[in-house]
């Protein structure tokens, strides 16, 4: 009875907000033919608003878990797990640094934008209350939205892995001391550099022409981020349109109000993922016999200390609260272990601004108010490709690259009692590895070395570059296929750009070629199942078409091998090679019957009960990471070409662009037409056009609507 009764409340009070509520914000919801929502309001607080609705709509599911998880109340959710998040939230101070700094360091226009977004969700969840996971979510505040871009931020610079590092049993590194010796590279990021071709988690392809490279003297612009396929960071599609100037169409994160990557009518950018070296751990000398108490320089200071207090889901109606302490230093974050104590530093730790950045980079409308937006440093790492309807194109190896004492291996563990091993600024803009309208019209970045973004005589050099900076070294197949294609094409077509955004081969110089090559230069076994597996590979023609039937076996025998087959001595790669050529050719037989199955029986994509094989693979332009199923009979693809879209602007300045995404726009609600349409473009390597003006997309309307309705 008291469930009916709140429920009733609940209702009634949902029924008076939405009439009170109705003449607030002025804003359309015009849903085109793929559902994707371009959301039209009088001003941007109005299309925060209508987002907030559109995507709750569509996702609701991961919009509250992503408000559960910033806020730090997941455990309440999820347990054991969620309660661990919810430590990191509270010790990286996410909640604390929002409360104190978002009156003073975000812009008003931001934080109304951050607000109606907010109220939103809250609207959303007061009219349909059964879909709220949990009934204390409400009310949401532009503080909660702000939480959210500063909990990411940390994990893009791997922060996460330094974090489980230092929770492990032992000490993993070597406490660096100063010499005058230069160290060839700092080992902090040596996991990063060791890149094998098909095993990231983040990605990315970006690739932009100036009409150099054109053969219409147009410009292109390639958006293609790869993340992960389900879950926070799950891209999601949309189009702003607001009387204020904004204008943005491109992807976003479940509970963001803001367009990360995409385009406006003049500009438009991608991000990759970048791999600097952004964070030190500092081992502490603590006192002996005072608790709590730690040696920085001729000093022995007192580690700041709070308290806080997790709920711990045990049942459906219990949590147990679990009591913790957090400590910190003059360096940052401090983590108490059976092997020492740790102090964490961090590019950006403390810096609330970049949802702010990336609004002002959604309204941009040329380079100078784009690199001004990019000058505020608050998107503390992420390559950033850019270009414009003016034929401008820009490669920015964006990342706040700390100014570190040189002698030191920054990749080892730091002494925390010294000074000198603290650092407080970053390399200016001016001064980062980027490259501005190269001669040739051509720039890319796919997770790789910033100093190969072109071909030719035009990158920077790695060695103006201090090494304390950890800039990494690791060339990706995407980028060599790219260099590749490019630089073969002086006069590219809007077909060809797409055409080549879709390649399917590794190159000859990838490591899955050097990995090849050990494998079919090993003797020929004499078992008949191996030796026919063996005649496969050799066979093999590094390409992933759906048809291809070498690709199932090879590329699931290298990316399941030890190492991979490249990163131990010669002879200890061929062994993990045939061991794990064996057990591949076991698994397939056993499943199929043969081992030549084709490459898209093998390479799936899955979202509910759609199961469509494609083309693609690990590290391929058209990158299909893979999610090994059916005791590894099949793959399914978890990661890799998720939102991804391609922009021409014409020598006049028109705008043509197209997209897709590996399911579609409604990815929770497996009853809208919408969950999963956009798989066959996905099989068939094809892009929707994207619908810009409001002529065209009233052309091609499924339905108009106000969140009043």
């Amino acid at each position: 009875m008291y469930r009916i009764f709140a429920l009733l409340s609940i209702f009634m009070v949902s029924t008076a907000y939405a009439q009170s509520s109705s003449e607030k914000h002025d804003v359309r919801i015009l849903r085109d033919t793929w559902g994707v929502p371009h959301i039209f309001g009088k001003t941007d607080a109005d299309v925060g608003f209508g987002l907030a609705y559109a995507q709750s709509e569509d996702n609701f599911v991961t919009v509250q878990e992503t408000l559960m998880t910033t806020r730090g109340t997941m455990g309440m959710h999820t347990g054991q797990a969620g309660a661990t998040t919810d430590f990191i939230i509270a010790l990286l101070r996410v909640n604390e640094f929002v409360e104190e700094k978002y009156e003073s360091d975000l812009s008003p226009e931001l934080r109304v934008v951050l607000e109606a977004f907010a109220e939103g969700i809250n609207f959303y969840g007061k009219k349909y209350p059964d879909q709220l996971l949990r009934d204390d979510l409400l009310p949401v505040t532009g503080k909660d939205i702000a939480a959210g871009f500063v909990f990411r931020a940390p994990f893009f610079v791997g922060l996460d892995r330094t974090i489980r590092e230092l929770f492990g049993k032992e000490r993993k590194r070597e406490v660096s001391q100063k010499t005058a010796m230069a160290f060839d590279e700092p080992t902090a990021i040596a996991a990063a550099h060791d890149y094998i071709s098909n095993g990231t988690e983040m990605g990315s392809n970006g690739t932009v022409l100036s009409p150099n490279r054109t053969a219409d003297g147009s410009t292109m612009l390639l958006v293609n981020p790869h993340l992960a396929w389900e879950g926070p960071t799950t891209w999601y599609e949309v189009h702003l349109h607001s009387e204020e100037g904004w204008n943005m169409t491109g992807g976003l994160f479940p509970g963001s109000p803001i367009v990360t990557l995409g385009h406006n009518e003049n500009l438009g950018w991608t991000h990759t993922v970048n791999a600097p070296d952004l964070a030190d751990v500092y081992v502490l000398e603590m006192h002996p016999r005072k608790e709590n108490k730690y040696r920085y320089g001729k000093k022995w200071l007192d580690l700041e200390q709070k308290s806080i207090t997790l709920k711990v889901k045990m049942t459906e109606k219990m949590h147990m609260p679990v009591r913790r302490e957090l400590f910190y230093s003059v360096h940052g974050p401090v983590m108490k272990t059976d092997h020492g104590v740790y102090a964490i530093r961090y590019a950006g730790y403390g810096d609330i601004r970049s949802s702010d950045q990336w609004y002002r980079m959604n309204k941009a409308s040329n380079y100078e108010e784009f690199k001004s937006a990019m000058n505020m440093r608050a998107i503390h790492s992420f390559n950033t490709i850019y270009a414009d309807k003016d034929g401008v194109i820009w490669g920015l190896y964006n990342a706040m690259l700390p100014n570190r004492t040189e002698g030191y291996d920054y990749g080892q563990y730091l002494p925390g009692d010294t000074p000198e091993t603290m650092w407080d600024t970053y390399l200016p803009l001016e001064e980062l590895p980027q490259l501005l309208n190269p001669a040739n019209g051509f720039i890319q970045n796919n997770n790789s070395d910033p100093f190969i973004m072109t071909f030719g005589e035009e990158n920077m050099r790695r060695e103006d570059f201090s090494k304390t900076h950890g800039i990494e070294t690791r060339i990706t197949n995407r980028t060599l296929r790219a260099l590749e294609l490019f630089e073969a094409d002086d006069s590219v077509t809007w077909e060809e750009f797409e055409e080549y955004k879709f390649d399917l081969y590794y190159s000859k110089q990838s490591t899955v070629a050097k990995a090849l090559n050990t494998l079919v230069n090993a003797p020929t076994p004499s078992d008949p199942l191996l030796k026919e597996a063996m005649e496969l590979a050799r066979a093999w023609d590094m390409g992933t078409h759906e048809d291809n039937t070498s690709a199932a076996l090879v590329i699931s025998t290298i990316n399941q091998a030890k190492g991979r087959g490249i990163t131990g001595t010669p002879e200890e790669n061929e062994k993990a090679l045939l061991e794990q050529l064996a057990k591949t050719a076991a698994t397939l037989k056993k499943a199929h019957g043969r081992l030549d199955i084709p490459w898209s029986t093998f390479n799936r994509v899955q979202k509910g009960s759609h199961d469509v094989g494609v083309g693609g693979g690990p590290d391929i332009l058209h990158c299909v990471t893979p999610k090994y199923i059916e005791d590894g009979a099949r793959s399914k693809g978890r990661h890799g070409d998720g939102y991804t879209a391609i922009v021409k602007w014409a020598e006049d300045g028109s705008l043509t662009s197209k997209s897709y995404h590996q399911y579609g726009t409604a990815t929770m609600d497996e009853s809208s037409p919408h969950y999963a349409d956009q798989m066959e473009l996905a099989r068939t390597r094809t892009m929707k056009p994207i619908w810009f003006t409001e002529k065209d997309i009233q052309e091609n309307l499924e339905r108009e609507y106000t969140p009043y309705d």
